[in-house]
């Protein structure tokens, strides 16, 4: 019994003597924050989709958003990149085949199936809503703080260049953006290497001096394997990827990127 205390004793204290692997890496001169899922919410269009599918809108939306990433890793990854269509494309495609498989009944059914004249319009209005998607509340406050740090900031999304534009303006977010890079003139979607690439070369900076936020656990993930510092902002609660790696942070809300930055007050913000 006392050499079972014993041993569990020194295992406490080996465990607390074991350097946090996050105290040896450098601060990071530069962070980049995924757009769709981390600063702009892809989820705040269920309202609009169950105005238009009443009992669908939720599930709607969900099936919307992972349908999307999926054709983003389809076209990426088949015949070296032939089939690659803009995001926006892309946000369309998933939305129509979304709202078909669980929104509506078409008039006729079969190969040849065709949906009543008010599909379009939904799909429009819809397309509409994500143009202008709805802003995390701490996102001004937090990149501004980052301003004011003299920290460089960027996003680096699969998003359209028009696309990112429009968001980052929808949101009050202009002037808070050192660089606002997307995937598009590579015609490659994340979770290609070449597409986190793009954050080095804006920067300037390796991937190690970068930290990059994502609430999406995926791309936290390919963005750790890349070698950026990452933040993984787990808005919603969930298990990580079961893969081996962990980011190098994790947290509830944006405002964990400070975490960075232990020299600097935390309760400005």
């Amino acid at each position: 019994m006392a050499s079972l205390v014993c041993n569990t004793v020194i295992g406490m204290k080996n465990r607390s003597t074991v350097p946090d692997k996050r105290e040896t890496l450098p601060v990071p001169q530069a962070v980049l924050f995924d757009a769709y899922g981390t600063l702009f919410d892809v989820y705040s269009v269920a309202l609009a989709a169950e105005q238009l599918f009443p009992g669908h809108g939720q599930a709607l939306s969900l099936l919307w958003r992972d349908k999307q990433i999926e054709y983003t890793r389809l076209v990426t990854t088949s015949n070296h990149g032939a089939h690659y269509r803009p995001f926006w494309e892309l946000t369309r495609a998933a939305l129509v085949f979304a709202i078909k498989k669980i929104a509506i009944t078409p008039v006729i059914t079969g190969p040849e199936a065709t949906f009543d004249q008010n599909f379009g319009a939904a799909v429009e209005r819809l397309m509409n809503q994500y143009r202008s998607l709805s802003a995390f509340p701490e996102n001004r406050e937090v990149l501004s703080e980052l301003q004011r740090r003299g920290i460089p900031t960027g996003i680096l999304s699969n998003g359209d260049p028009a696309m990112l534009e429009l968001a980052v303006k929808s949101a009050g977010l202009d002037g808070l953006l050192s660089h606002i890079i997307s995937v598009d003139p590579i015609r490659k979607y994340k979770t290609h290497p070449e597409a986190y690439a793009l954050g080095e070369q804006a920067t300037g900076l390796p991937a190690g001096r970068i930290a990059f936020v994502s609430c999406n656990a995926w791309d936290a993930l390919a963005a750790t394997w890349y070698g950026y510092q990452t933040l993984w902002v787990n808005r919603y609660q969930q298990p990580f990827e079961e893969l081996g790696t962990q980011p190098t942070r994790t947290g509830n809300s944006l405002r964990a990127v400070l975490d960075f930055f232990p020299s600097q007050p935390l309760n400005e913000v």
